[in-house]
C-alpha cells in the first residue's frame, strides 16, 4: 500500500493542476494546449520538480489520449461526408500539402537531420489543429459563416490524409525496407478502403450491433472495441491512431452521438495527459537553441496556411473577406503536430524541442490570426476594389443572401 502513495500523490497533483490550467485557459480565451506543454516542461527531465513515480502511468495515459483523440475525430464524420469531401476538396488538399509540408521537410534537411526526420517535420508543419480551430470558430461566432464549410473540408482532408501518412511514417521510423514500407502502406490503404466501404454499405448494421440503451454498456463496448482495434493496427504497424480513427468513421447516427457524449470527458482528460507527457520528455534546456528556427518556421507556415485557406475559399466562391478569414483560421497547429513529433523523437531527439516550441508559438498565434487576418487585410487593401466585388451599378445583395452573410457575420 505504501508503494502506491507517491504515485497517488503525483497523479492527484497532475490531474488537479490540469484542471486549474484548463480553467485559466478558458478565462483568457485560449487553448489550454500551451499551458499543458509548459506544465510538462516544468515537471519533466531537467524541469523544476521532475516526476518519477507516475511517469510510467502517464506514458500509458498518453497513448490512450492519442487513441481517444482520433476516435472522437472519426465520430465527427460519416463515411459519406469523407468521400464527398475527398471528391470536392482534393485540389485544396494538394495545395495544403505542398505549401505547408514542404517548409518542414526543407528545414529538417537544412538542419542535417536526414530524410526520415524531414518526413516527420513535414507532418508537424502540415496539419492544422482541428480542436483549436473548432473552439475558435465557436468563440468567434462563425459556425454559420459562408467560409466555415471550406475550413471544415480542409480539416477533413488532412484528417483522412493522416490515415495514409501515419502508417508510412511509422514504417520509416521502424527502419523498414522499401518493400516492407510498401506492404505497410498497402495494408493501411486496404484497411481504410475496406472500412469506408463497410461504413458506406453497412454502417447501420455496425452501429446497430454496437448500440445500447444503457450508457455504461455503450461506453464499454465502444471503448473496448477501439482499444482492441488500435492494438491490432499497431501490431500490423499501421498505427494505433489510424485504427481508432477508422472505428470512429464506422460508427454513425445515434450511436456516434451517444459515444461522443460519453467519451468526450475521457478524451479531454487523457489528451491533456498526452500533452503533459510530451512536455515531460522534452528537456527545457533544449528549447532555446531551436527557438529561432521554430519562430521562422512558424512565420513561414502562417503565411502558407493563409494562402491555403485563400485558395480553398476562392475555389468555393467565397468572397474576399471570407477568404482571409479562412486562411487565418487554419493557422493553428496542435495535437497532430505533437503526435507526429512524439513518434519521431526516437530517430531525431531534436525534433521534440523544435515541435514543442513551434506548437507553443502557433497555438497562441492561431486564434489571433483567426481574429485579425481579415481586418488587417482589409486595412492594408483599403481603397483597392476587389475583383470579386464588381457588380451592376446600384445593385446590392438582398438581405440574408450568402453574399451579405459572408461579408458581415463573424466580422471582428
Amino acid at each position: 500500500m505504501h508503494d502506491t502513495t507517491p504515485l497517488l500523490i503525483e497523479l492527484g497533483s497532475i490531474i488537479l493542476g490540469l484542471g486549474i490550467l484548463g480553467r485559466l485557459a478558458g478565462r483568457i480565451g485560449f487553448s489550454p494546449i500551451p499551458l499543458y506543454l509548459l506544465a510538462g516542461l516544468a515537471f519533466g527531465h531537467g524541469g523544476l520538480i521532475p516526476l518519477a513515480a507516475s511517469e510510467e502511468f502517464v506514458a500509458t495515459g498518453a497513448e490512450i489520449g492519442v487513441i481517444l483523440l482520433l476516435l472522437l475525430l472519426g465520430l465527427e464524420y460519416s463515411a459519406s461526408e469523407l468521400v464527398t469531401n475527398l471528391r470536392t476538396q482534393y485540389p485544396s488538399g494538394i495545395v495544403d500539402l505542398l505549401l505547408n509540408a514542404v517548409p518542414g521537410a526543407v528545414a529538417a534537411l537544412l538542419l542535417g537531420w536526414g530524410p526520415v526526420a524531414a518526413v516527420a517535420l513535414a507532418g508537424v508543419t502540415w496539419i492544422s489543429s482541428s480542436g483549436v480551430i473548432a473552439k475558435v470558430l465557436g468563440d468567434l461566432g462563425r459556425l454559420g459563416n459562408r467560409e466555415t464549410p471550406v475550413i471544415l473540408g480542409v480539416l477533413v482532408i488532412e484528417d483522412l490524409a493522416m490515415a495514409v501518412y501515419l502508417p508510412l511514417l511509422t514504417a520509416l521510423l521502424a527502419g523498414l525496407s522499401l518493400a516492407g514500407g510498401s506492404v505497410t502502406l498497402l495494408i493501411s490503404l486496404g484497411t481504410v478502403g475496406a472500412v469506408l466501404y463497410l461504413a458506406l454499405r453497412h454502417g447501420r448494421l455496425i452501429s446497430r450491433a454496437v448500440s445500447s440503451d444503457n450508457p455504461e454498456m455503450l461506453l464499454l463496448v465502444v471503448l473496448g472495441l477501439t482499444v482492441l482495434v488500435a492494438g491490432i493496427a499497431q501490431e500490423l504497424q499501421v498505427s494505433a491512431a489510424v485504427g481508432a480513427f477508422l472505428v470512429g468513421i464506422a460508427l454513425s447516427g445515434e450511436v456516434a452521438k451517444g459515444a461522443h457524449h460519453l467519451l468526450a470527458p475521457l478524451r479531454d482528460l487523457f489528451a491533456a495527459v498526452f500533452f503533459v507527457f510530451f512536455g515531460l520528455n522534452t528537456d527545457p534546456a533544449a528549447i532555446p537553441p531551436v527557438l529561432v528556427t521554430a519562430l521562422v518556421l512558424a512565420l513561414v507556415t502562417t503565411v502558407t496556411k493563409i494562402g491555403t485557406g485563400w485558395y480553398a475559399a476562392r475555389r468555393a466562391g467565397v468572397r474576399t473577406a471570407g477568404r482571409w478569414r479562412t486562411g487565418g483560421t487554419l493557422v493553428a497547429r496542435g495535437e497532430f503536430s505533437i503526435v507526429i513529433a512524439g513518434l519521431a523523437v526516437g530517430v531525431e531527439p531534436r525534433i521534440g524541442p523544435l515541435a514543442t516550441a513551434y506548437v507553443l508559438i502557433l497555438v497562441i498565434l492561431g486564434p489571433l490570426a483567426a481574429r485579425w487576418t481579415e481586418p488587417l487585410a482589409r486595412r492594408l487593401t483599403r481603397g483597392r476594389k476587389p475583383k470579386d466585388a464588381a457588380r451592376t451599378p446600384g445593385a446590392a445583395p438582398a438581405p440574408g443572401t450568402p453574399e451579405q452573410t459572408d461579408g458581415v457575420r463573424g466580422a471582428v
